[in-house]
C-alpha cells in the first residue's frame, strides 16, 4: 500500500491510499492515522480511488480512528471507493457508519456544512 497526505485550504487532510491494504501494510496506515489524530479537530477524507483491496485489519484501523475523531468533534469520510470496497463496507454494515462520497471534493464540501 502506498499513502500520501495532502492538506486542503479548508483544514481537511486528504489521505490517498493505493494498492492493497491488508495485515502486511496496515502498520503504515496506523502510523499515518495516528499523526492525523494529533490535530485538535481532525477532519479526514480517505481517498480510496486507487485502493484495490482492503481486509478486516484495514477496516479495523478506520473504525478505531473514527471513534477518536468523533470524540474530538471531527469527522472521517471516504471518497472514490470502487465497487469492491463499497460492497465490502455494505456487507459488514459500515456503510451506515462512514460517509462515502464519489469524489474528494464532495466529501470536503459535506464536511464543511
Amino acid at each position: 500500500m502506498q499513502a500520501t497526505v495532502t492538506d486542503t485550504r479548508s483544514d481537511v487532510a486528504v489521505l490517498r491510499l493505493s494498492g492493497e491494504l491488508d495485515a502486511d501494510t496496515s502498520a503504515k496506515l496506523h502510523d499515518l492515522l495516528a499523526e492525523l489524530l494529533e490535530r485538535p479537530v481532525p477532519k479526514i477524507v480517505v481517498d480510496l480511488s486507487d485502493l484495490k483491496f482492503c481486509d478486516s485489519v484495514g477496516l479495523s484501523a478506520f473504525i478505531t480512528a473514527k471513534q477518536v475523531i468523533t470524540a474530538r468533534g471531527g469527522w472521517l469520510s471516504f471518497a472514490g471507493a470502487n465497487q469492491f470496497l463499497v460492497g465490502l463496507l455494505e456487507t459488514v454494515g459500515l456503510s451506515r457508519y462512514f460517509a462515502i462520497f464519489p469524489e474528494v471534493d464532495d466529501a470536503i464540501a459535506a464536511g464543511q456544512m
